[in-house]
């Protein structure tokens, strides 16, 4: 009964979601990061990165040849996992740093749910194990957090690297095998391998999409000043540009910075700008003004608020890496920010559908049948008790393999939301699929969070204002809890 009334009142997956109430009338300025933000790549990139790689663990650090079998799978990983580095753990944690149990991945093979609270003495990881506040393995700490869009085939490689040592009983050292493919990741991008690859067949690897042409002219339209800092290079960040927006695309920029070396951009205040000019050269002349139609590379935020004047929540800036991009913006800085996370209009349309929508609400019939009728400690109904919880688990484990086989839900556990969604509502004020979800809105729209019931609200209002799920067919009969 309750499934058609929810299935009339679904999520758009083109929706721009709010974290913090935010007017655009309020914002003059417009960041960007480049990529993943202004571009989006095809499935091929991420290949690209994980067989170069692969090789370059092979021909640089000397690792077996035999590491050649294994091709990436774009099914395996999603972002926002944490890597155990001295145990060679994949899993999730939620946003109270519980493991998930069930995502929990040695190589290529789940570990069972004994062995990990074994190891972990439970399912909770000590805030002195978490990475940095970047995500960073540093200073001690064991687990890594992979928040980039980029690291999907870094985790990838590091499951079939690992996969291989233990199906051919190959001692190693845990340790180094991450830092040899966190290098080998790392050098895909500095050596330039995959900006050469791009670049030579950029049909291949970038998705064209007028959107964002489309984006950009109508904020020129309104008057609104833009700017982009990423970490890419010039000529690949001029190429891209010119074949998603145009030719004139440097026309709708005020600020073009690129290597710009985020995070770092942001805190470090000691590396000047310099200018580049037509044929990528960098210039030695000191910068007092930055100038609409140029490109600089490097600097860092200090010098250009110091240059620019645009400080503060009149500043609204987009980027894909919550940490590299977001965070320090919102928390030292007081722009606003938007969070572009593609996996999130894959998610919503799972959401919408039919079976989704059927078994998340007869999952929350469950939890509110064994909440209730827990008070009853017959034998007969003890049983029954048992049966829910069994059928419980089993549905939470059908509800996961809706989104990934082995890690589910980007944004939910079994009971809580990931570390990765706590971190993208501390840093974004707002986020979306894509850049292209601003059509969608007048840019006077004011955004409003949703007002969701604390714990302790329920079920005072909350029941007579919310449908769906919220309305769990209990029985009529009032049960004293003891």
């Amino acid at each position: 009964e309750l499934v058609p009334s929810i299935m009339s009142n679904m999520l758009n997956p083109d929706a721009i979601f709010s974290n913090n109430e935010m007017s655009l009338s309020d914002i003059e300025i417009y960041g960007f990061d480049y990529d993943y933000t202004l571009v989006f790549y095809s499935k091929h990139l991420h290949t690209l990165i994980f067989n170069a790689a692969r090789d370059l663990l092979i021909n640089e650090h000397r690792y077996p040849a035999e590491i050649r079998k294994y091709d990436y799978d774009p099914n395996f990983a999603i972002r926002g996992l944490h890597y155990d580095v001295h145990r060679a753990l994949l899993m999730k944690i939620d946003a109270f740093h519980y493991i998930q149990l069930g995502t929990v991945y040695r190589g290529l093979s789940v570990v069972p749910d004994e062995e990990v609270i074994a190891m972990y003495d439970g399912s909770h990881v000590p805030l002195e194990q978490m990475s940095d506040f970047y995500g960073k393995s540093s200073q001690g700490n064991t687990m890594k957090q992979f928040m980039d869009i980029f690291s999907l085939p870094e985790m990838t490689l590091l499951s079939c690297v690992n996969e291989h040592f233990l199906k051919n009983n190959i001692d190693y050292e845990p340790v180094h095998l991450y830092k040899d493919v966190k290098d080998s990741i790392r050098d895909v991008h500095i050596k330039g391998i995959m900006y050469r690859a791009i670049e030579a067949d950029i049909e291949k690897y970038i998705c064209y999409a007028e959107q964002t042409r489309a984006v950009l002219a109508k904020l020129a339209d309104h008057g609104k000043k833009m700017f982009l800092v990423t970490n890419s290079p010039s000529s690949f960040v001029d190429k891209g540009m010119k074949f998603i927006v145009g030719k004139d695309w440097r026309d709708l920029f005020d600020v073009v910075i690129v290597q710009a070396d985020k995070p770092n951009f942001f805190n470090d205040k000691r590396r000047p700008f310099r200018k580049v000019n037509e044929r990528g050269v960098l210039l030695w002349d000191k910068i007092h003004k930055l100038q609409k139609g140029q490109i600089y590379k490097q600097g860092n935020l200090y010098e250009f608020l110091k240059l620019t004047g645009w400080r503060g929540s009149k500043v609204l800036y987009f980027g894909d890496h919550i940490y590299s991009d977001l965070a320090d913006l919102t928390l030292k800085h007081g722009w606003r920010t938007g969070a572009i996370i593609p996996e999130l209009r894959s998610e919503i349309k799972i959401m919408n559908t039919e079976r989704y929508i059927q078994a998340m609400t007869w999952l929350q019939t469950l939890t509110g049948l064994l909440e209730h009728m827990q008070v009853h400690r017959d034998p007969d109904s003890q049983l029954i008790l048992e049966e829910w919880k069994k059928e419980r688990k089993d549905m939470r484990e059908m509800n996961r393999n809706f989104f990934n086989a082995q890690f589910g839900s980007l944004f939910r556990t079994d009971e809580n939301p990931t570390y990765f969604l706590r971190r993208l509502s501390r840093f974004a004020d707002i986020y979306m699929a894509s850049l292209s979800c601003l059509l969608n809105y007048e840019l006077d729209y004011t955004f409003y969070p949703r007002r969701t019931p604390l714990q302790h609200e329920l079920p005072a209002w909350s029941d007579q204002l919310c449908t769906g799920t919220f309305r769990i067919p209990f029985l009529q009969e009032t049960v004293q809890i003891k």
